[in-house]
């Protein structure tokens, strides 16, 4: 299908061995790993809602997700966006637990809970018109092929023999580039990528806010021209920042 380049495959193999390491100090302490999940789901939450430009500050999005508390002078939108993105993370824990494989039902349901109570008319279903996605190098396919682009987009995915990182890095560039749906495509991209990595028992990728122009340019990069690398490397970075995080916990118990 395509070649890694060799930078890649060097990262890969360190993830590789990252993960091997990780796996042979389970089980990890518990009320580590919990303060540990804490923070990822509020990481995850705030960096993904930002890139998106909600306006809640990582503060203010962890008394809305910990406390329930009403920010003012932020929107109802805004709010939603973190508790339905926090729903959506719980929603994937019981896909693994229930060792199911990628389907559009999944997919659809994970869109659902990102648009609940936001736009619920749209939510959960595939668009029936044709977009634009503004500044990017291509244009998302016709809202006609969008049944057969995401049946085989599923099939590309579940029959693809790749390293895991890989095959989360194409779900994301190749959803994107469909963009099967009005709004809320970037946020249930991201779900998607980590989805499959924890499938496969990797750590989260969380895209910062403050590299989205570069996380932008190795996306369309990806999207336009089939050229996968930069945005696996972006990838196969932010995991490796997780991978930090779970290790110097254990250093720390």
């Amino acid at each position: 299908m395509f070649e890694l380049n060799r930078d890649v495959q060097l990262f890969l193999d360190i993830l590789s061995q990252k993960k091997e390491k990780l796996d042979s100090l389970r089980p990890l302490p518990e009320n580590s790993i919990k303060s540990l999940k804490e923070k990822l789901i509020l990481d995850w939450t705030y960096h993904s809602n930002a890139i998106e430009g909600n306006t809640l500050t990582i503060y203010e999005t962890k008394v809305v997700l910990e406390n329930g508390i009403t920010v003012a002078g932020k929107t109802l939108k805004e709010h939603l966006e973190v508790i339905n993105h926090k729903e959506a993370i719980l929603y994937l824990e019981e896909l693994i637990k229930n060792n199911t494989s990628l389907s559009e039902w999944e997919i659809k349901s994970l869109h659902k809970l990102i648009l609940k109570g936001i736009d619920d008319k749209n939510a959960g279903v595939y668009r029936k018109e044709n977009v634009y996605i503004s500044g990017a190098s291509f244009t998302p396919p016709d809202y006609t092929q969008l049944p057969y682009l995401m049946s085989q987009l599923v099939e590309r995915i579940n029959n693809l023999e790749a390293h895991p990182v890989v095959k989360a890095s194409i779900l994301h560039a190749d959803f994107v580039k469909i963009h099967p749906f009005i709004d809320g495509n970037g946020r249930t991209a991201r779900l998607l990528m980590n989805l499959e990595l924890m499938r496969n028992g990797y750590p989260i990728a969380i895209i910062p806010k403050e590299i989205r122009a570069y996380y932008y340019q190795a996306l369309d990069k990806a999207c336009s021209e089939e050229v996968y690398d930069d945005f696996i490397i972006l990838v196969c970075e932010r995991i490796n920042k997780t991978f930090d995080l779970y290790f110097g916990l254990i250093r720390e118990a």
